[in-house]
């Protein structure tokens, strides 16, 4: 059983800089492949970024390629994502999630997911 707890969330200004962070708690960190998927109001939710267990691999949404940067830190069971350039579009609540082993893009494959923290870009 692997607990979620994000942080680093809140309000900028379109153009500004966030930091995510998503501390794990339980479990085995370095076996998990980690994802950042994010759910604005009215809509579903969606992949933002994803990373394999050992951080060789990164896949991010076209949207925010170039913008976002996930990764991650075994050694203190973290893993984080690196906004910048942000957007109004952007605004959504993000949320951490983990899968044994393989990455993936999808959220019916994540199997243990945080509280989500809030990100409000305004314009």
């Amino acid at each position: 059983q692997v607990q979620l707890v994000e942080s680093g969330g809140g309000l900028v200004q379109a153009g500004g800089s966030l930091r995510l962070s998503c501390a794990a708690f339980g479990g085995t960190f370095g076996s998990y492949a980690m994802g950042w998927f994010r759910q604005a109001p009215g809509k579903e939710r969606e992949f933002v970024a994803a990373i394999s267990w050992n951080g060789g691999s990164t896949y991010a949404t076209d949207s925010v390629k170039g913008r976002f940067t996930i990764s991650r830190d075994n050694a203190k069971n973290t893993v984080h994502l690196q906004m910048n350039s942000l957007k109004p579009e952007d605004t959504a609540i993000y949320y951490c999630a983990a899968r044994w082993w393989a990455i993936a893009t999808t959220d019916n494959r994540y199997d243990y997911w945080g509280q989500g923290t809030q990100v409000t870009v305004s314009s």
